[in-house]
C-alpha cells in the first residue's frame, strides 16, 4: 500500500483555478504575504518557516505584524496562474517553470526569482523491468509528471532528451507524460496495473517508491545538470517586491534562517516537516532524506543557468539570460550562486 500524502489546512486547488476566488485579490499590502507550496521535502525550508513562525518573527524585528496566508497547489502550470491573475504573492516551482514565466513577464510583471529551497536530485522511476534508459520507453508507456512538457520534470527530461535524440526531437517524451500529483503518481508506481508505469519522481517519493522491489531508477536530474543543483526555488514579482520592502525582507530573512535551522539540527527539521505536511511516512525515513549527502538544504541557487542556457538554445525562453543574477532578485545576490 502507497503511503497516503496530505497537507492539513492547506487549501489544494485545480490546476485550472477555478476556485481562485479563495484567495484574496489584488496585491497585498505592506504586512500580508500569501504563499503556496507544492508537495514533498523539497519544500522543507518552507515548512520549518511555517513551523517556527520565521516570517512573523523577521516581521516584528522591523516593527511589523505580518499576516501569512499558506496554500498548496499541485504542477506549475497552476501556480504561475495565480501569481499572475494576483491571487497569490509567492509561488513555488522547480527552475524551468521559473525561468518561463520570468521569460514570459520580462518587461511587463518582471517576475523575479526570491530564494532556492534546495538542491536535490529528482529520479525517473519505473516498474517496467525492460526500461533501463531512455531509449527503452516506448508509446506503451506513460511517464508522471507534476505538469507535462512544462515542469521541472519535464524541462529536466527535454534537455536530456535532446542529448540524447538532437534538439529537433526534444520533445520526444512528451505524448507519453501525464500530469499527476507526486502523491498520486507514487501509489499507482508501487501499486503496478495502471497505464501508469514510470514517474519523474522527487523527494521523499522516489525513495518510498525505491522500497518498492519491482520499481528502479533509470535516471537522475543530476545526471542532467553534471552534479548539485537546484530544484525549487519560490517567486514573485516586480511590484510585490518593490512595493513591501519590510514584508519581503521578512520573508528573505526567514527562509535564511530556516537554513541554518534544518543544517544545526536534522532530526529536529525531519519532525518539522511531519508535523507541518501531516506525513505518514516514517520519521526514519525522513531523517535519512534530510542527511543524504546529495540533498543540500539552502537558499542559494546552485546550477540553475544550465536551463536558462539549454532552454533557450531549444526555442523554450525568447530571452537570453546573461547569467542567474538576471532572474532572481538582488537580495540572492550576495551568495555564491549559480
Amino acid at each position: 500500500m502507497a503511503t497516503p500524502f496530505k497537507r492539513s489546512g492547506l487549501t489544494l486547488l485545480a490546476a485550472s483555478l477555478a476556485a481562485s476566488a479563495l484567495f484574496s485579490t489584488g496585491a497585498q499590502a505592506e504586512g500580508k504575504i500569501s504563499i503556496a507550496q507544492q508537495f514533498g521535502i523539497g519544500y522543507l525550508i518552507l515548512d520549518v518557516v511555517r513551523d517556527q513562525n520565521l516570517i512573523e518573527k523577521h516581521g516584528k524585528e522591523q516593527g511589523l505584524d505580518i499576516k501569512v496566508d499558506w496554500n498548496s497547489i499541485s504542477g506549475a502550470t497552476a501556480m504561475n496562474e495565480a501569481l499572475l491573475t494576483g491571487s497569490l504573492d509567492v509561488v513555488s516551482a522547480g527552475v524551468p517553470p521559473m525561468l518561463t514565466v520570468w521569460d514570459r513577464t520580462k518587461g511587463k510583471q518582471n517576475v523575479k526569482a526570491i530564494a532556492a529551497l534546495g538542491s536535490m536530485p529528482n529520479y525517473l522511476l519505473t516498474n517496467n523491468p525492460n526500461i533501463k534508459t531512455l531509449k527503452d520507453f516506448s508509446d506503451k508507456d506513460r511517464i508522471a509528471v507534476p505538469a507535462a512538457g512544462v515542469g521541472f520534470q519535464s524541462r529536466t527530461l527535454q534537455i536530456e532528451t535532446a542529448k540524447e535524440f538532437g534538439d529537433a526531437q526534444y520533445k520526444k517524451f512528451d505524448d507519453i507524460s501525464v500530469s499527476l500529483p507526486h502523491p498520486d503518481a507514487t501509489a499507482a508506481l508501487i501499486a503496478g496495473g495502471s497505464e501508469i508505469n514510470s514517474h519523474f519522481s522527487s523527494p521523499p517519493f522516489q525513495y518510498q517508491a525505491l522500497q518498492n522491489p519491482n520499481v528502479h531508477k533509470v535516471l537522475s536530474s543530476y545526471d542532467v545538470l553534471g552534479g548539485q543543483a537546484t530544484f525549487n526555488v519560490l517567486y514573485t514579482t516586480e511590484k510585490f517586491h518593490d512595493e513591501n520592502p519590510k514584508t519581503y525582507k521578512a520573508f528573505y530573512d526567514a527562509l535564511a534562517e530556516a537554513e541554518k535551522i534544518i543544517k544545526a539540527d536534522k532530526p529536529a527539521a525531519a519532525q518539522a516537516y511531519i508535523r507541518v505536511e501531516q506525513s505518514k511516512l516514517p520519521l526514519a525515513l525522513v531523517e535519512q532524506i534530510v542527511k543524504d549527502p546529495e540533498i543540500d538544504f539552502t537558499v542559494v541557487p546552485q546550477r540553475t543557468f544550465i536551463y536558462a542556457e539549454k532552454l533557450q538554445e531549444l526555442g523554450v525562453l525568447k530571452n537570453k539570460a546573461g547569467s542567474w543574477k538576471d532572474y532572481f532578485f538582488e537580495e540572492a545576490h550576495g551568495g555564491a550562486g549559480s
